[in-house]
């Protein structure tokens, strides 16, 4: 195979192309030590081995260094990887090697994010941010059966304590006000006029 163009990605990285395979990045000294040049001819195994032990292995190292610094979602880490411009094979075996050690695990995710925050959000709005994060419908609903603790009501409540509002002396405009900011929380209707008479 023919590496067809080599084109500076950053000061200590370049993109090398190859004629029928995928780009791969390089650090100036991989493309050094290995002697690659644009218009050179190499072997399917010696892209293997660029491909599989230089660029996976540091997908894998990568994968690991991103989960140090905060846990993530599977999802999570595959766009990490994705936007660093790993191949989406290398990326699914750094998620695959990390999963195996347990680094990663959405259930656990899922299960912390809801003893995290239900405090502060409803079901609904933590339900969306989980989804949103790549975790599954199932594994959240899962979760929300086990973890949650505080009712709609008693979160409703500490919320409007925390708002320093008064059912008793609002004004129209201002519960239509709180409702909104309840509405937009992620709380129902129905859970709402358990609390506040509107």
């Amino acid at each position: 195979m023919i590496i067809t163009q080599i084109t500076p990605e950053d000061k200590n990285r370049v993109r090398v192309s190859f004629d029928d395979s995928q780009d791969l990045i390089l650090y100036k000294g991989e493309l050094k030590k290995l002697g690659l040049e644009e218009g050179s001819d190499i072997s399917d195994a010696l892209y293997e081995q660029i491909f599989y032990e230089i660029v996976g292995k540091r997908a894998v190292k990568r994968a690991m260094h991103l989960l140090e610094k905060m846990d993530r979602t599977e999802e999570q880490l595959r766009r990490k990887l994705l936007e660093g411009q790993y191949p989406a094979r290398l990326a699914e075996k750094a998620i695959d090697y990390v999963k195996s050690y347990h680094y990663i695990d959405d259930e656990r995710y899922a299960r912390t994010f809801i003893r995290l925050k239900q405090e502060q959000r409803s079901a609904a709005r933590m339900r969306m941010d989980l989804l949103a994060k790549g975790v599954s419908a199932e594994i959240i609903e899962q979760a929300l059966e086990e973890e949650l603790e505080v009712s709609p009501e008693t979160l409703i409540q500490k919320l409007l304590e925390k708002k320093h509002y008064c059912p008793d002396t609002a004004s129209v405009k201002e519960t239509a006000k709180i409702v909104q900011f309840l509405l937009r929380k992620g709380f129902r209707k129905s859970e709402i006029m358990q609390v506040i008479d509107f």
